[in-house]
């Protein structure tokens, strides 16, 4: 008996880690293993070129295309109203400006936007203003959709030094409440496991009520969230949500990363606990009080699987279902025996909970299978919906952006 039920574990765990266009995947905190139940192994993918004939394959009625190839380091993105396409390209400390001119659903204009910056990442547009998360600050110029080029010097958001130093986790995002009062800002931790003073591994909160729109009024919104790189607003609301990236070391199954609902003032786990009160070996008999106090997230995904973009689609243009839910970038991590990730994801939720079926495949076909290690021609970071809704997806590692529509 002990056998067969092995096997089918092992069967599940198989049909997971293979999972393709339309497939749904639902893992429960009841079923997690125990720490160190497997290896915990260094498998990183190893970088192929694309296939001539290789393209992200999506679900029936949806058209993929390439909307742009050839670029330096696209990671976190977002469209302005008029469909210009502000791009954040780390490795190059720019942002880079892209135009589909002729409305063939390609960029024909790629140009730099605005420089001098240290590994940007988080965007956001709001109030005249183009917000900018980097290693050192929140940082903003002035902007209207149409514009090229900035139109003046970056402006420091917040002071030197509030949203940390930026080594270890680096990515800084950055959303804006509604009302255009409170700024959010995620922080991921310097290591993979260990005690670290805040800012790391918190979203923090401002209030931007500052002179010449300062931000003031620093506090913690949320803690022990070791890795939350993409943060968003539920569109109509102010409800914050994010995607968390979880620690490595224990095995092939665990930690689960996962897509939550922030609540202020919650607690998350990391270094002590996680997925709730599941003590963490060598760090939970440290502050057991927190750990009593964590917090289980709403949804989580396999283990290893790297969440980066995340996005509330509201657009048309898919069919109704599709509104409101969540998409998600699963990237892929270096720290699984089976590769995962390599996909983009949806969440169906209804009133901002996820519906209890899990997440389904929605892109897929970035990696090559048939092996234990990933072969990978890309690998999807950042997502947005334009004002077509459509969505765009960028691939750091192939170095393009593609557009998803449906339709023809």
């Amino acid at each position: 008996m002990k056998a067969a039920l092995a096997g089918l574990l092992l069967a599940a765990v198989a049909s997971a880690a293979s999972a393709e266009v339309g497939e749904r995947i639902r893992l429960m905190p009841a079923d997690l293993p125990a720490p160190y139940a497997t290896r915990s192994v260094s498998n990183s993918p190893r970088v192929v070129s694309r296939p001539p004939d290789a393209m992200p394959k999506a679900p029936a009625g949806f058209r993929v295309s390439l909307f742009r190839a050839g670029l330096s380091h696209p990671r976190h993105l977002i469209a302005a109203a008029n469909g210009d396409v502000l791009l954040a390209e780390p490795s190059e400390d720019q942002i880079t400006l892209l135009r589909d001119t002729d409305g063939d659903g390609r960029a024909d204009l790629v140009q730099p936007f605005v420089g001098d910056l240290d590994r940007p990442h988080g965007l956001a547009i709001h109030g005249g203003y183009l917000y900018i998360g980097d290693t050192d600050r929140v940082w903003r110029v002035p902007y209207q959709p149409g514009d090229t080029k900035a139109r003046g010097p970056l402006e420091p958001v917040t002071d030197e030094g509030a949203i940390g130093p930026g080594g270890g986790h680096w990515t800084r995002n950055v959303a804006i409440s509604p009302d255009g009062r409170q700024l959010f800002v995620s922080i991921g931790s310097a290591g993979n496991i260990g005690e670290e003073p805040a800012p790391r591994a918190t979203i923090q909160s401002f209030r931007l009520d500052g002179p010449n729109g300062t931000a003031r009024g620093q506090a913690t919104y949320a803690s022990g969230l070791r890795n939350a790189v993409g943060i968003a607003l539920l569109p109509g609301t102010g409800r914050l949500y994010a995607v968390i990236n979880e620690r490595d070391g224990l095995g092939d199954d665990l930690v689960p990363d996962y897509f939550t609902e922030v609540r202020p003032n919650g607690f998350y786990g990391w270094p002590y606990s996680y997925i709730g009160r599941n003590p963490q070996p060598g760090f939970a008999e440290r502050k057991p009080d927190l750990v009593r106090q964590a917090i289980v997230p709403d949804l989580l995904f396999r283990s290893h699987s790297a969440p980066i973009g995340l996005v509330f689609y509201q657009g048309t243009r898919f069919p109704a279902e599709y509104r409101g839910n969540a998409f998600v970038t699963l990237r892929g991590s270096w720290n699984s025996g089976k590769p995962v990730g390599y996909q983009v994801v949806r969440i169906r939720l209804e009133d901002g909970k996820p519906d209890g079926g899990g997440y389904e495949v929605f892109l897929d076909g970035f990696r090559l299978g048939g092996t234990d290690r990933a072969e990978v021609w890309g690998r999807p970071a950042g997502i947005a919906e334009t004002p077509d809704g459509s969505l765009l997806v960028t691939d750091d590692t192939g170095k393009t952006i593609w557009r998803v529509s449906f339709g023809g």
